[in-house]
């Protein structure tokens, strides 16, 4: 397998994640794939990094996904950035998520990092996600 389904995947996750009723009452529109340029306050969501790996098998040809989905806010504590990446966690495990390219086996959780960052003024949570998918 190659790197052929990974803009596919890219965009349903975000499809889905804009789509959202919950976390779009949590944070609005503010799900970026590129953060926009300048100072952004207030919470938002944003697409990470990932790493992906061939898992073809005699069945045909696969790919495994983990991708980060992270939580960024300014507010105090980190109430506000937990229940954001709770509601991202309800909007991508157990989703039918539509690929225009393959199709999703699945979609699991693996970790969640919680930290503070810019001298503690910023709460960040980065949570990973593993999708399989396969051509």
């Amino acid at each position: 397998m190659s790197y052929a389904i990974g803009a596919a995947l890219q965009s349903a996750v975000y499809e889905r994640l804009q789509g959202d009723l919950v976390l779009t009452d949590l944070v609005g529109a503010a799900v970026y794939d590129a953060v926009p340029a300048g100072t952004v306050t207030g919470t938002y969501v944003s697409l990470g990094p990932e790493d992906a790996r061939d898992a073809s098998d005699k069945t045909g040809d696969g790919a495994v996904h983990d991708f980060i989905v992270s939580v960024i806010t300014d507010e105090a504590g980190f109430q506000a950035a937990k229940q954001v990446a709770e509601a991202i966690s309800d909007a991508l495990l157990g989703a039918d998520l539509a690929l225009s390219r393959g199709h999703i086996v699945g979609v699991w959780f693996l970790k969640a990092k919680a930290r503070r960052v810019d001298k503690g003024a910023t709460r960040r949570i980065d949570l990973t996600f593993r999708a399989r998918v396969e051509a």
